[in-house]
């Protein structure tokens, strides 16, 4: 059993870093156009709501998911606490709220897939099938 624990705390102390080696992607529902990085980065702090004019709505992980801390650190150029600290100030001067937060990326994947605008980020590895990749983080 002591063996047992030990090689599950190692599992959970390299699976962060095995995840943080594979690419992003960001993929919205079928109609969305490819997206910049400027246009991502104001489409998650709420500054801008489509994509070359078609109504977007973004998705984001729950706090702490691993995918979402590499998703804040590659696309975004902020850790978890300057997001969160982001939204919590702009939330309290009443401009608006955070993105809806999905509790895995197979939620994530079956909700852009299924709503028009979605936009959600995955594991490239992930992708569905014919998904409307729109844009890929650069590692």
């Amino acid at each position: 059993m002591r063996y047992f624990l030990s090689y599950l705390s190692l599992f959970w102390l390299i699976n962060p870093v095995l995840a943080a080696d594979e690419l992003i992607v960001v993929i919205g529902h079928g109609t969305l156009p490819k997206a910049d990085l400027s246009t991502l980065q104001r489409l998650y702090t709420g500054r801008v709501t489509a994509i070359n004019q078609q109504t977007a709505i973004p998705i984001n992980l729950p706090a702490g998911d691993p995918l979402r801390q590499q998703f804040l650190n590659v696309v975004m150029g902020q850790s978890e606490e300057q997001y969160t600290g982001y939204w919590l100030v702009r939330r309290y001067v009443g401009k608006g709220a955070p993105p809806q937060e999905l509790a895995t990326f197979e939620e994530v994947v079956k909700y852009v897939i299924s709503t028009p605008g979605a936009v959600g980020y995955v594991p490239a590895s992930k992708v569905p099938p014919g998904g409307n990749v729109i844009f890929k983080s650069v590692k």
